[in-house]
């Protein structure tokens, strides 16, 4: 039997996992506000990955950054009905601007400090960036309209879960303004490719893209796309959308431009976006049971040297030997950048520091000893395979000269094998033979602990027939996820109507 770091593993509880992997791996604890999280600077660090990343990407396209406000007046939400309707139970709202002494030594809201209008904290922008986009934009000339914003958002979650659905969280969120409706689908669907090929490439997280169906849609959206992502525990995470608005926010916010014909128009617009959600994703899909194991290209250090000191005279020879190890990791690059390494100098035994990175999912270990820097050597470790057949922690002596020639390949190799990974349990746990309702629910029987996901005919239903479909669902804790791009032709009936099928459909249990 191998002892594993953690204390829980992903078979005996998963949900009990994921939190101990968050805690054992310093990503983030409690605020002491419900709902809200404290990023610690490993968990951020992740974060700040994906931001340079996806940030650069979304740059490439043409956008650009900008900021708006977190509070929004009321009265902008009021002008979209459908928008309102989608976040009223969620939005928290400012009315106050002062406190006072009650006289007792407490602190109470002020009463005759309530706002004229009351403020709602920033849920999304949609709102107070149409405003905006209706004094920048007068002419054609003036679109497209292409900006991002990097912020944080408030939603009033009552069940919520670190990284996967909290009060605040932090994200990006692109809206963009376009003269034609095939102007502002095509942006649609860059901005989906965008995220596709971004979860892909640098989280090594395969997904499904798709459209999703009508009562998942954003509200106040024409369409919904979405990327979806399997966790280990077969239930669905959906880890971005990018939405195709119409006139519906141009015409409530007044969005109008003069085309080359003189004439007055509506102005198009898209609104997409991911979060740090995403992280939660890398956990589920990446993580065992001894951690997190984060993919080199999002990983803050690639490569963590533990030097093995013995509080004796020698441990400065170790640390100079260290010290020249970083720093000529530093010269070299691996996918695409220079490689990030850490010389973890705190004052721990060697041992507890190595299973702390372990526990973190640092891609590379690298530990030196008083032997190890007599003979010009180093022992690494792989986070992708931590552990020998025989169990034993697979830690290999090497050549310095050699781990230092294999760096940048072996980064390479490790994101490509946790992408594998995932992709292979992805693939193989999609059923696509399920032709009936009762088929459905037997794919999902309680006793099967990780069911995955089902493609199954749809005819897009719509109204009291869709609402029928849904409660349905509900009956068996499913959702529909999304129409996969790729998705072969509809034969045959619908599962939910028995009407003839347009298309299929991914249904999953989800986060």
């Amino acid at each position: 039997m191998i002892k594993r770091a953690l204390t829980v593993t992903r078979e005996a509880d998963f949900a009990a996992w994921y939190q101990t992997v968050i805690t054992e791996a310093d990503l983030a604890e409690d605020s002491g506000v419900r709902g809200c999280m404290v990023i610690r600077p490993w968990g951020y660090g992740i974060w700040e990955r994906i931001q340079r990343l996806l940030d650069d990407r979304i740059k490439a396209t043409g956008h650009e950054n900008c900021y708006f406000p977190l509070f929004i007046p009321l009265s902008y939400f009021e002008k979209e009905a459908e928008h309102v309707e989608g976040f009223a139970k969620e939005m928290a709202v400012v009315t106050h601007h002062r406190l006072k002494s009650d006289g007792n030594g407490k602190l109470v809201v002020d009463p005759d400090a309530k706002l004229e209008e009351p403020l709602v904290v920033r849920p999304t922008s949609e709102t107070v960036i149409g405003a905006a986009f209706s004094r920048w934009v007068q002419s054609w000339r003036d679109l497209p309209v292409l900006i991002n914003q990097w912020a944080n958002v408030v939603r009033w979650e009552m069940r919520t879960r670190m990284f996967l659905r909290t009060a605040e969280f932090l994200w990006q969120e692109g809206h963009t303004a376009h003269a034609t409706v095939e102007e502002a689908r095509e942006e649609t669907m860059k901005m989906l490719e965008v995220y596709r090929s971004f979860a892909e490439d640098c989280l090594g997280m395969p997904v499904i893209a798709g459209e999703k169906p009508e009562h998942e849609r954003f509200p106040g959206a024409v369409a919904t796309y979405s990327i979806e992502a399997m966790m280990q525990d077969g239930k669905a995470l959906q880890a971005g959308t990018s939405h195709f608005l119409g006139t519906t926010f141009s015409s409530a916010q007044n969005i109008k431009f003069q085309n080359a014909e003189g004439q007055q128009e509506l102005a198009q617009t898209t609104s997409w976006g991911v979060s740090t959600r995403m992280i939660g994703g890398v956990i589920m899909v990446h993580g065992d049971d001894d951690g997190l194991r984060v993919p080199p290209r999002i990983a803050p250090w690639q490569v963590v040297i533990v030097p093995m000191l013995r509080d004796v005279p020698e441990d400065q020879a170790i640390i100079d030997y260290c010290k020249a190890l970083q720093a000529d990791l530093a010269k070299l690059s691996a996918l695409g950048e220079p490689i990030r390494a850490l010389l973890d100098l705190k004052p721990a035994k060697a041992a507890t520091k190595r299973w702390g990175w372990v526990k973190k999912g640092a891609p590379i270990i690298v530990e030196v000893g008083g032997r190890d820097v007599a003979g010009g050597n180093v022992s690494v470790v792989r986070r992708d395979r931590l552990y020998r057949e025989d169990g034993k922690l697979d830690s290999a002596v090497v050549a310095r000269a050699d781990f230092l020639a294999d760096a940048a390949q072996t980064l390479e190799s490790i994101q490509t094998i946790l992408h594998e990974q995932a992709r292979e349990r992805l693939h193989t746990n999609i059923r696509r033979d399920v032709t009936d309702y009762d088929g459905l629910a037997a794919a999902f029987d309680d006793k099967i602990r990780y069911p995955g996901w089902v493609e199954v005919n749809w005819a897009k239903p719509t109204g009291a027939e869709l609402d029928q479909v849904v409660e349905r669902l509900k009956k068996l804790k499913l959702t529909v996820r999304n129409v996969p791009a790729d998705a072969a032709p509809a034969e045959g009936a619908c599962i939910f109507t028995g009407r003839p099928a347009v298309e299929r459909i991914l249904v999953a249990r989800a986060y």
